[in-house]
């Protein structure tokens, strides 16, 4: 096999083979600790971009998890009120301390 520069000087063949593999066959530490640190860069990427396109095609499904919405506390006093925790009298003299309550708080 004929080993020539690019200037057409005669290279000597160990020469030739340590210039195509850099420095030979052996890689430096550094070249496993790079070759480490982008193969786990690589893959969490991978797994980041699987988990968004999972999210956003996802969705919320329809009948899906949705907020808690907390009962008002005209709801909880008519609760109340069913089970007969409270009785009538209780009940509308609550129920008009709430009423008179939110008209003293709203915003106008």
């Amino acid at each position: 096999m004929d080993y020539r520069r690019r200037d057409g000087a005669e290279t000597d063949p160990q020469e030739a083979i340590a210039m195509m593999y850099w420095y030979g066959d052996q890689m430096s530490g550094w070249g496993y600790a790079l070759m480490t640190v982008s193969m786990v860069v690589f893959w969490a990427l991978v797994i980041a971009v699987v988990v968004a396109l999972i999210r956003y095609l996802g969705g919320r499904q329809p009948g899906g998890s949705r907020p808690v919405e907390r009962p008002t506390p005209e709801q909880v006093l008519a609760e109340r009120f069913a089970r007969g925790e409270i009785d009538q009298d209780e009940y509308h003299q609550r129920l008009e301390t709430l009423r008179t309550e939110d008209r003293r708080f709203t915003w106008s």
